[in-house]
């Protein structure tokens, strides 16, 4: 027998629900490598509520009668695989931030997507609890992400720039630096070579002078 509409959305549920508990575990490890405070604690905080949403999912499926399972979301796990491979780079820590709330952000707008769709898909099929939790949800989503552009737009995003800007005024001085230092190696080398071009030539005057003074004493002996 082929499903329906209803089918399709205990499906979708289960795929937020598997969702929520993938980001309560990742959600730690972002706050643990931001280094601005307020960034720390927004992913603290959406922590708390992302708990929140395991718990109104469940409220979900009790109240259409279906049984708290989850199924593997691979597109929420394949953000977090990202989000945990930016962690892995070399960045400063600005830059890090930023990318932070970039791998943040693709998670919250992946749930907004899917939540916004279970809310169409209650209220349609007038399950007006289910639509009422799921729209709670999707609300806190959207601040969430708000909260994250507040964070980047109010000065981690300018704070990574400066920080680019000084990482190439030290690369120019570091190689202006390098620069002198060839040109007083290079000096040395000339002056030595000089030096030795002098000695040499003062060498050869000597032989010369002292050849032409034994070529003269043997002459007068004759």
């Amino acid at each position: 027998m082929e499903g329906g509409l209803h089918e399709a959305f205990v499906d979708e549920l289960r795929d937020a629900y598997d969702a929520e508990k993938q980001l309560v575990k990742a959600l730690p490890k972002l706050a643990k490598a931001a280094s601005d405070d307020q960034l720390k604690t927004a992913f603290l905080d959406h922590l708390e509520e992302t708990r929140g949403h395991v718990a109104k999912l469940e409220q979900v499926f009790q109240s259409l009668e279906e049984k708290v399972r989850g199924k593997h979301c691979d597109g929420i796990a394949g953000i977090i695989e990202e989000g945990s491979s930016v962690m892995e780079e070399d960045f400063d820590d600005s830059t890090m931030d930023a990318c932070l709330i970039a791998a943040g952000q693709r998670a919250e707008h992946y749930e907004m997507a899917a939540y916004g769709t279970l809310v169409a898909w209650a209220k349609a099929m007038g399950h007006s609890d289910a639509a009422d939790l799921l729209e709670e949800i999707l609300e806190e989503e959207k601040a969430a992400d708000e909260k994250l552009t507040g964070l980047a737009e109010d000065g981690i995003n300018q704070k990574a720039v400066d920080a680019a800007a000084e990482g190439e005024d030290d690369e120019e001085d570091d190689m202006a630096g390098s620069t002198q230092q060839r040109g007083g190696v290079m000096a040395k080398l000339a002056k030595a070579a000089s030096t030795s071009s002098t000695s040499s030539t003062s060498s050869n005057k000597a032989q010369s002078t002292s050849s032409r003074g034994r070529s003269s004493s043997s002459s007068r002996r004759k």
